[in-house]
């Protein structure tokens, strides 16, 4: 192990891994494990970008011309206005931007790491030079690391090279005619040898299978994924929802400047003011473009998953919000999703209680670390059963060191390790430390390959039967027995694992028989049976319940047996009326037979994960809205064809990366509960487009009409754009901020366009009785004040502002949670519009004058319409 010991010594590594000292002294030196992505723009640059607007530029003409003809207020004014229009947008899209950083700091690769001679979890980025890290299958490669240890590993380096075949990693393999571990020092890793690329795993590719030891020699932007990291920035991708806003905006901006120029020219030859009417139209112009409204989308979606991020639900994708209220189908795993993933040994059926007591003990890679489990909970649970019963897995390795290991994998459903017994109480480097597969010594003791897995498929692999001791041929009727025992423990609800072995002889050794695996699980001794049960969650059953309620259809799908996976469907209250499908019975249907009977199938069992992408398919064929869950590396294909991709937060890094959202406690409740935060979002999304749009369709209207009319304006453009500024402000933000509605999963699934012609004809209704509202009340103040148009104005102004703020009052959501801040925003639009009318030095500005009771009176039983209007609408529309 002359190399091992080269390369400890040049990276300064050592079997115990790094010390807590010796780690902070090089995350000072190298810096963190990461990649540096594009450089934001400054925030100065965010500020000034709000001016470069074809509206604001005009808007600026407008008070340069005012000034010049004298209007000296009305210019500075208007400046105001663009620069304090400019302070709003920076602030929503900062704080869009902040909470969207903040978002994607909610998602990292955790590495498996021995520092100061542990095993721990810890986040990627705090990898360092000289780590020993464990990878297996499932796992994002967290550096660039060096292999040492390999068994059976394949690596997918598709992101780094463009090849579509995993690359099989030997940390055996000779590099040139030697393999001098100066030579293997000194090679370059980003060689395209291919023996050379047999020892590194380069960072962010994707273990596809097996296992490895390897230690870091690249973080960051030291690494080869570093050099091309220009490349690999991902550009920030609009969601659906988000290019429909924007068209929207577009759409109604072209609208409005069209609107604005007819305007401008019926004013112009009714012989206003050429000054006051470009004022007024490119006023009206900026009023009328909702151009707040994807800074307040996308500033409410992110805000919305940091609230779900607080529940356990991290949203990776601003889609995956939008997709959330339409989920009609939720497919789930079994094991720690609907249950509590406490997996523990409930019964045993052991024919030899020794040897089967090793199996548990030495055929694991789980492992304790303050009394937290470090891998699978399966093989935690046969682990501790064994040290129940005073069968230790770290004293065993003493006796029966490790020399190779045969992974566990989603197809084979088992895994092997082959040992070789000595009397050596010895820890080494060479066998315990680092799992070296080149451990086998011709002159020490017998070799065993030890086996677990589903019970039938070793069952499958037996041909013998260890009778405490005796090892007999096993028979027909021996089988049928052991078939009743697994069939009496799958129907308890039981996890039910076989364990057998065999003893390898050394002229088998000497003919490769360790690089053949099939021959190794081949005529296995079978020694009995561990049943294991992993309890139901209760808060699954709620949940399940809950999305009944909401029209959400529940499947079950598990790799476990079809006995256990029907008695906790049923259980939880997922399997009722429905069907229940092997995965080798979906092997033989065909896609006609299959699509006919998908909407009945509420149980899926011994299912192989790529089939979960023929059930997506065949659920989306029918219109569903598929929600998929996964936690392994062959889950991948599945999460992206789902419509909401979601990973659990225990499982494999490369689920997590091809999922849109991430369950951080493995809880199917948590699942419901993001899927009750995407309907809020999408019912407030809603809520402030409406309210929005229709005070731009209600200022356009009440403009445009007066205009036909041949009345005077009733706004002048400080006016206008004083109504954009507050509404556009706090009451719209205040909206995207409402609790959920109290029936919010007691309805259908949305059907996925927030732009409904019901939305649309509520935003156009509402406009055309602000809009008739407010002309009927101006002209009537026009007749009854004998003309005074600053009075009439005054009144007009104030009824369209009450408009907009029992507008807001209109799209409030009918939820128990409180929103103080709504209330704030009105109560603020409210009281700086008192000070417009009433405080001197602001009716200077903005052409007002005080204003009565009996006014007051007219304003608010004119503006109280719009309550009266929704509450009709509703009773023909669906809400």
């Amino acid at each position: 192990m002359k190399s091992i010991e080269k390369i400890f010594q040049k990276y300064g590594a050592s079997g115990d891994g790094l010390t807590k000292e010796e780690v902070n002294n090089r995350l000072d030196k190298y810096g963190k494990n990461e990649l540096m992505e594009d450089e934001k723009d400054h925030h100065i640059k965010l500020f000034i970008m709000q001016f470069v607007d074809i509206l604001i530029a005009l808007l600026i003409v407008a008070a340069i011309a005012a000034f010049f003809v004298g209007e000296v207020i009305d210019s500075i004014v208007i400046l105001i206005v663009v620069i304090l229009n400019a302070v709003i947008g920076f602030i929503q899209e900062y704080r869009a931007e902040k909470a969207m950083e903040k978002l994607k700091s909610l998602v990292s690769t955790e590495a498996v790491v021995k520092r100061d001679g542990e095993f721990d979890r810890i986040p990627g980025n705090d990898l360092t030079i000289g780590d020993i890290v464990v990878i297996e299958e499932g796992d994002k490669v967290p550096a660039d690391i060096m292999m040492i240890d390999t068994s059976d590993l394949k690596i997918d380096e598709s992101s780094l090279t463009g090849e579509s075949l995993p690359i099989l990693k030997d940390s055996n393999s000779d590099i040139g005619e030697t393999n001098d571990p100066d030579i293997i020092l000194n090679i370059d890793k980003s060689s395209h040898d291919e023996n050379v690329r047999k020892r590194f795993a380069y960072m962010d590719s994707n273990v596809i299978s097996g296992r490895g030891t390897g230690i870091v020699i690249g973080v960051g932007m030291g690494t080869s994924i570093g050099k091309i990291a220009e490349m690999i920035q991902e550009d920030d991708t609009e969601t659906p929802l988000q290019e429909k806003i924007a068209n929207l905006s577009k759409t109604l901006g072209f609208i409005a400047v069209v609107v604005c120029v007819f305007v401008f020219a019926l004013q112009y030859l009714q012989g206003h003011d050429l000054v006051s009417t470009f004022m007024t139209a490119v006023s009206l112009a900026v009023a009328a473009v909702p151009e707040g409204l994807p800074a307040i989308l996308t500033l409410t979606l992110a805000l919305g998953m940091q609230k779900m991020a607080k529940s356990n639900a991290v949203v990776r994708k601003l889609l995956a919000v939008e997709t959330l209220g339409s989920c009609t189908v939720v497919c789930t795993d079994k094991t720690g999703t609907l249950t509590l993933n406490k997996m523990t040994v409930r019964d045993t059926r052991f024919e030899n209680e020794e040897k089967a007591l090793e199996i548990c003990a030495l055929c694991n890679n789980s492992s304790i670390k303050d009394g937290k489990l470090i891998g699978d909970p399966t093989d935690g649970a046969v682990m501790l059963y064994g040290e129940d019963n005073n069968y230790v897995k770290y004293d065993l390795e003493k006796t029966y060191p490790r020399i190779k290991e045969i992974p566990l994998d989603s197809v084979r459903k088992r895994m092997t390790t082959i040992h070789q017994k000595t009397d050596s109480n010895n820890s080494s480097i060479e066998n315990n430390e680092i799992n070296c597969s080149s451990n086998y010594d011709s002159n020490g003791g017998d070799v065993y390959a030890f086996t677990k897995g589903a019970s039938e498929i070793i069952l499958g692999q037996c041909k013998y039967i260890d009778n405490n001791g005796t090892i007999e041929e096993m028979d027909a009727k021996t089988k049928e027995n052991i078939t009743n025992n697994i069939s009496e423990m799958t129907n308890s609800a039981l996890r039910v694992l076989a364990l057998g072995y065999k003893k390898i002889d050394k002229k088998d050794i000497d003919n490769d028989i360790l690089d053949d695996p099939d021959e190794i699980e081949k005529d296995l001794v079978y020694v009995g049976l561990a049943g294991m049960m992993d309890p139901p969650r209760q808060e699954a059953k709620d949940a399940v319940s809950s999305c009944k309620t909401a029209g959400i259809k529940v499947v079950m799908i598990t790799g476990d047996h079809q006995a256990t996976a029907a008695a906790i469907a049923r259980k939880i209250g997922i399997l009722t009326d429905g069907k229940v499908l092997n995965g080798s019975d979906l092997e033989k249907m065909n896609d006609t037979e299959f699509m006919d009977l998908v909407e009945d199938v509420q149980v899926y069992a011994r299912v192989y994960p790529e089939q979960k992408v023929r059930i997506v398919e065949a659920l989306q064929n029918h219109k569903n809205v598929v929600s998929m869950t996964g936690d392994g590396v062959n889950d991948a294909p599945a999460l992206k064809k789902a419509s909401i991709g979601v990973a659990m937060g225990s499982g494999t890094d490369v689920s997590k990366e091809s999922s849109d959202m991430i369950i951080q406690d493995d809880n199917f409740a948590t699942i419901v509960q993001a899927i009750k935060g995407g309907r809020k979002i999408y019912d407030n999304i809603k809520r402030f487009v409406k309210f929005q749009v229709s005070t731009n369709v209600g200022a356009i209207l009440t403009i445009v009409s007066a205009s036909i009319l041949s009345l005077p304006v009733p706004f002048n453009p400080i006016q206008i754009l004083w109504i954009n500024i507050i509404m556009d402000g706090p009451p719209a933000q205040s909206l995207g901020n409402e609790g959920a509605e109290e029936n919010i999963m007691q309805r259908a699934p949305e059907k996925g366009n927030i732009l409904t012609k019901n939305t649309l004809i509520r935003i156009l209704i509402s406009g055309i009785v602000m809009a008739v509202g407010t002309l009927l009340l101006y002209f009537y103040e026009l007749s009854s004040t004998s003309g005074n148009i600053k009075v009439a104005t005054a009144v007009t102004f104030t009824v369209f502002v009450m408009y907009q703020i029992f507008n807001a009052i209109n799209n409030r959501a009918n939820s128990k949670k409180k929103n103080n801040f709504f209330w704030i925003a009105i109560l603020v639009s409210f009281l700086l519009q008192l000070l417009v009318i009433y405080l001197p030095q602001l009716q200077a500005i903005f052409r007002t004058t005080g204003i009565g009771i009996f006014e007051w009176i007219l304003i608010i039983v004119a503006a109280g319409t719009i309550l009266v209007s929704e509450r009709i609408v509703n009773i023909f529309l669906d809400k």
